[in-house]
């Protein structure tokens, strides 16, 4: 095998409704997993005597967990060295913890030739976290059990999204423990025949009600973005990214430049 580099892209969840507790500790969601594909951590993939990880964030240890994993499922060792390059936020509900466990998974897959097929790939991703799954194929889709039951939904977003981090943990165990679950009252599938600007109408993500009352400074950000001409914006995941939707360009540039130099901001114009 000759080095590798593959791109680990992010996502938002344009909604996000909490539908049920589950027996097994879990919640029911209802959500619309969307890739931002131009926000990648970059995974190097060679050849090595046995799995090594390099990485200058010690504490990226679902990569070795997925290796791990996969080792005990083929029961053997693994000679990959995957070196990451980290881009994508943590901890910031964009995935790229989740992605880059699925793109080992997948490309360890291809290059070694282990014949695990979708599936046996699919229950692994599982196990590593409630969105891995859907990073297996990173396209749109709708989730919806734990987030592992996917429906490929064809949804172009045309205009520039603006992504803004202010660098806050928000806890995730924390959020679900505030939140009330209840039957979705959007049904994702109609997403396709509702303009961007009417989103604010229909679609909510549940876990902003407990995130902003623990942090209001990303409730102010949502604010900001609005006031400064987003037709949508929505916090993605358990926080603490929110994101804008423009209608433009300059618009968008526009916006980024108003908040704190010590933010992440990143403006997305992919359309793959």
């Amino acid at each position: 095998m000759s080095k590798r580099i593959i791109k680990a892209p992010a996502k938002i969840n344009i909604g996000l409704n909490i539908v049920s507790k589950r027996d097994d500790g879990f919640h029911n969601l209802e959500t619309l997993f969307y890739p931002i594909y131009d926000l990648y951590d970059e995974l190097i993939f060679e050849d090595f005597d046995q799995f090594e990880f390099d990485s200058e964030l010690s504490f990226e240890n679902i990569i070795v967990k997925a290796v791990k994993l996969l080792e005990k499922h083929i029961k053997k060792n693994i000679p990959v060295k995957i070196t990451l390059k980290k881009n994508i936020p943590i901890g910031a509900g964009l995935g790229g913890g989740s992605s880059d466990a699925a793109t080992v998974l997948k490309t360890i897959n291809e290059i070694l030739e282990l014949n695990l097929s979708k599936i046996e790939l699919a229950a692994i991703a599982l196990e590593l976290g409630s969105d891995v799954p859907f990073f297996l194929k990173k396209k749109p889709a709708i989730g919806k059990s734990r987030g592992e039951k996917l429906t490929e939904i064809d949804l172009h977003i045309d205009k520039p999204i603006l992504l803004v981090n202010p660098g806050i943990h928000a806890s995730t165990k924390e959020a679900f423990s505030q939140i009330n679950p209840s039957p979705a009252e959007f049904n994702y599938d109609e997403i396709v025949k509702i303009p961007v600007q009417n989103y604010r109408n229909f679609i909510v993500n549940d876990f902003e009600q407990s995130v902003f009352k623990m942090h209001p400074e990303i409730e102010n950000i949502k604010k900001n973005l609005y006031s400064a001409g987003a037709m949508f914006a929505l916090m993605s995941g358990s926080g603490s990214t929110v994101y804008g939707i423009f209608e433009n360009i300059n618009d968008t540039k526009s916006a980024s430049e108003q908040f704190p130099e010590d933010y992440f901001t990143f403006i997305s114009s992919s359309l793959k």
